[in-house]
């Protein structure tokens, strides 16, 4: 009867899902905004991540799948941290802006005031993550208020001076296209063989596409050009994966050169792709992440000058 009762609560642990995520709405500029949190018996430190150009904060973040421990939200707070995951404007739980369109201004600033808003609610520093396009949003968020952060976390940045910010004449259309996401895009990421399952793709296919039905919709990509490495004065840990197509090592190796503060890692993960959060380098980059912000953490505080 015991060897029946502890193989039940295996089997039931094995498929069961983690707690779900406790979703704020915070209003920005009048426009309401989902943060989606999760958080450990004891807080070490806070991390908030930006999620990338098409899908939102829950598949990218919380994907959950039985028999499989992929959700990033959950292996952070298994490590002691505090974690918030923001929706952008048309992503996931958060409509779009009135206007129809995201512009790279306007999401810094958003990111700006959730980091606001969660140290008004918390007393530890805050740690910046962005994958993709978030990692821009973050680079950005730190250049503008280094003040607000304990450091920032970069993956999968795509960054290329010569692609995002060559032409600043584009003409936009007035009403934005509001394309579908599709199954194919959303698993486009997985490059790399035996490096997750095709259940869990699957997985990420399906909850993406009920989370993010409708690509959000870009303009004003001009404004990318504030992006300046020696602007960066944060702790910065930048982790880039070893075959990812959108992260070309001249890209990774501009931004950290330029990074005048000593306070930098470069990581490169061994058989990763752009979806390494989600693979099996997810265990290299969750490594990386807490010796980095336990580094960080540890330091004096030194006293204002």
């Amino acid at each position: 009867m015991l060897r029946l009762l502890v193989s039940l609560i295996l089997y039931q642990s094995l498929f069961a899902f983690a707690a779900e995520p406790v979703k704020h709405t915070i209003e920005v500029d009048g426009h309401p905004m989902a943060l989606w949190q999760k958080s450990p018996s004891k807080t070490r430190a806070v991390v908030l991540l930006l999620h990338g150009r098409t899908y939102s904060a829950l598949p990218d973040f919380d994907l959950q799948v039985a028999g499989e421990n992929l959700s990033f939200m959950d292996r952070l707070t298994d490590l002691g941290f505090t974690v918030y995951a923001l929706d952008g404007r048309g992503y996931g739980d958060t409509p779009r802006d009135s206007s129809g369109w995201l512009t790279p201004d306007r999401a810094v600033r958003d990111a700006i005031a959730a980091i606001e808003w969660i140290k008004n609610k918390e007393s530890d520093n805050i740690h910046l993550y962005g994958w993709s396009y978030g990692s821009m949003v973050a680079q950005l968020v730190a250049q503008r208020r280094p003040e607000l952060l304990a450091s920032i976390m970069l993956f999968g940045y795509p960054f290329d001076p010569d692609r995002h910010v060559k032409d600043k004449n584009v003409e936009y259309p007035s009403d934005p296209s509001r394309q579908l996401n599709t199954a194919e895009h959303a698993a486009s990421d997985f490059i790399v063989a035996d490096t997750i399952s095709n259940k869990a793709i699957q997985a990420y296919v399906d909850q993406a596409l009920v989370a993010d039905p409708i690509r959000v919709d870009f303009k004003n990509l001009h404004e990318w050009a504030e992006m300046d490495a020696s602007k960066v004065t944060v702790p910065t840990l930048l982790m880039q994966a070893e075959h990812d197509p959108l992260a070309a090592t001249p890209l990774q190796l501009n931004l950290f050169t330029k990074i005048p503060t000593a306070k930098k890692w470069w990581v490169v993960l061994a058989n990763g792709d752009h979806a390494a959060l989600l693979e099996s380098s997810s265990a290299e980059m969750l490594r990386a992440m807490n010796a980095f912000m336990t580094q960080i953490e540890s330091e004096p505080v030194k006293p204002a000058s």
